[in-house]
């Protein structure tokens, strides 16, 4: 979980270098919680926050909420129901690509996308 703080505090700090509005008081402020609790999570003293404040620290940092929630630990409250509707082939479909080069996975994302089977 630490690899959640440190690396959100590697972008805010990178972006604070050119844009003052990225320190941690104003972040905190802009997504809803505390400058200590923000601290604290960056320093991986405190566990990755809820999905909603995950998605809200991500979309204020430029980041992919995906990704962040990855990093976080987490799924996106859409894709588990996604998910939940057909449980047996969604981790049949993971576990079949969990090896797969990312060229392949991308073209099952390409053909799903376009509607070509």
């Amino acid at each position: 979980m630490n690899r959640f703080g440190a690396r959100t505090r590697q972008i805010r700090e990178r972006l604070r270098a050119s844009d003052r509005r990225y320190s941690l008081r104003q972040v905190a402020r802009r997504i809803g919680v505390e400058p200590a609790y923000l601290s604290k999570i960056e320093r991986g003293a405190a566990a990755p926050p809820s999905e909603a404040t995950t998605l809200r620290l991500a979309a204020e940092l430029g980041e992919d909420p995906d990704v962040f929630l990855a990093m976080a630990g987490k799924v996106s409250s859409d894709l588990q129901e996604i998910i939940r509707k057909r449980p047996k082939l969604f981790a049949d479909l993971i576990r079949q690509l969990r090896d797969a080069p990312d060229e392949a996975i991308f073209t099952v994302v390409r053909v799903v996308r376009d509607g070509d089977w």
